[in-house]
């Protein structure tokens, strides 16, 4: 009996194994069929063996998935109407299956993103409303903010809810929230490949060829930063008017005493008044005061810095300059604090020490093209006071050039424009009729005033 039962087992067993391995041997064949035909773009081909294997053996390999994104995105281009909203569902449904099946492959906030930026991309065809497209993106804000890198996504998720605003759907006010919410994630981003960048320029700066893995990874941050640079400047520009004096005012007027030690708030709308210009009415100095008391920080030091300067007290102003920058640790923080500084004793005239900050903020951030530039204007602007003869007063052109350069081999998303700077001062300094009146070709120039540097006249 024992005898007749092992032999039952055993050729179940091996009835099992057999099925296995014929389901294998077929699983293996429509990957085949899968990977080949979508190798060779032939996706309608491609289709049924992915869809057979999705639906029996959906664990088998990775690029089930992997082909069936493309797959479907084909048949979605191609499609219309019904067919069409079917496979955008089916394409989300797929993800949903792959996080499922190969949970290395995939982050639940990454297929969140995709979603949105899909449910986007038709909404037309899905007949979604701006707060749908709007949710989509709000979701995976506050469930996968870490996830939520897309700088497009960023653009759509801050340009919906202008729309709604302008469809009376929300207040100013969360127009305002969310483009502060935008923008700090940006600034997020931008910090997070500028770190990774910065190695790599100053290993070029200091004359060391780049490895091919670190050329490309260099031209891959730099690509990031620039289009990440570009959508700062497209909330800024869809903000547009709504963030000017005559709405901001009224606004923050109307809340202040329900905010007034709410340090977010309070950071948010002195901002707001700083860079819109809007320091002169009253409310911005009540702003800047309870910003500082409620959580003082090298934020508010230089606010208040900014607000005695205004005021004409420039020796009280001084020491909430020097506080406001020894209070920031962050180096790529300080940076920019030290940016704004410069930007600050620029407008001032104060072009020496202005000079001073910048190139702080370039030691903190050596990638930091921007602040090459503001010297090389410096430098121009400075060219009639800081010679002593027409020719020496023409070669702070020379040095404006060089300053100018320095900007487009740090910051590959300054070059062009730094290079026409640079062309444009060579064009102002002495050319090679001048030099030869001049015979000094090869000598030294000491250029005075603020600026205290030597230039070397090129040889002819």
């Amino acid at each position: 009996m024992k005898t007749r039962l092992t032999l039952i087992l055993l050729a179940l067993f091996m009835g099992f194994n057999v099925s296995f391995a014929q389901q294998d041997e077929e699983c293996m064949l429509n990957l085949t069929l899968m990977s080949d035909y979508a190798k060779s773009k032939k996706f309608d081909e491609a289709y049924e063996p992915f869809m057979k294997l999705r639906n029996k053996c959906p664990k088998f390999n990775y690029a089930i998935y992997y082909y069936g994104d493309r797959i479907l995105k084909d048949k979605i281009e191609r499609a219309s109407g019904a067919e069409k909203v079917n496979f955008i569902n089916d394409l989300m449904k797929v993800w949903d299956e792959g996080i499922v099946n190969f949970p290395n492959k995939y982050t639940a906030g990454g297929i969140l993103q995709d979603k949105a930026l899909l449910k986007y991309d038709h909404r037309e065809a899905l007949g979604l409303s701006n707060k749908q497209v709007y949710d989509a993106f709000d979701e995976l804000y506050k469930k996968a903010p870490e996830s939520f890198t897309n700088p497009k996504g960023l653009y759509i998720y801050f340009s919906t809810i202008v729309d709604m605003h302008s469809a009376n759907e929300v207040e100013v006010l969360d127009v305002f929230n969310k483009y502060d919410d935008v923008s700090d994630k940006i600034t997020q981003e931008i910090d997070n490949y500028t770190e990774k960048l910065n190695p790599l320029v100053e290993k070029e700066e200091a004359g060391t060829e780049l490895a091919k893995k670190e050329a490309q990874y260099k031209k891959q941050y730099e690509n990031y930063l620039e289009n990440y640079a570009k959508i700062s400047g497209s909330i800024d520009s869809k903000l547009g008017i709504l963030a000017n004096c005559d709405v901001l005012i009224p606004l923050y007027t109307r809340d202040f005493e329900k905010f007034k030690t709410d340090a977010e708030w309070l950071k948010r709308a002195v901002s707001r008044m700083y860079n819109k210009e809007c320091t002169d009415d009253p409310l911005y100095t009540d702003l800047v005061k309870a910003y500082d008391e409620s959580s003082p920080s090298a934020d508010t030091k230089f606010f208040v810095y900014n607000l005695l300067m205004k005021q004409g007290k420039e020796k009280e102003a001084k020491p909430y300059l020097d506080q406001s920058y020894d209070l920031e640790k962050d180096p790529l923080k300080k940076s920019r604090l030290a940016m704004r500084f410069g930007n600050s004793l620029k407008s001032q005239g104060n072009f020496g020490a202005a000079r001073n900050y910048y190139q702080k903020s370039v030691q903190l951030n050596p990638s930091n093209g921007r602040a090459h530039i503001e010297i090389a204007q410096m430098y121009a602007a400075s060219a009639n006071n800081c010679g002593d003869t027409t020719f020496n007063k023409r070669a702070v052109f020379w040095l404006a050039a060089s300053e100018a350069r320095k900007a487009g081999r740090v910051d590959a998303n300054l070059r062009s424009y730094a290079e026409g700077l640079a062309a444009n001062y060579e064009g102002k300094a002495p050319q090679r009729a001048d030099i030869f009146t001049a015979g000094n070709g090869g000598e030294t120039i000491r250029i005075g005033c603020w600026i205290g540097l030597s230039v070397t006249v090129p040889k002819i």
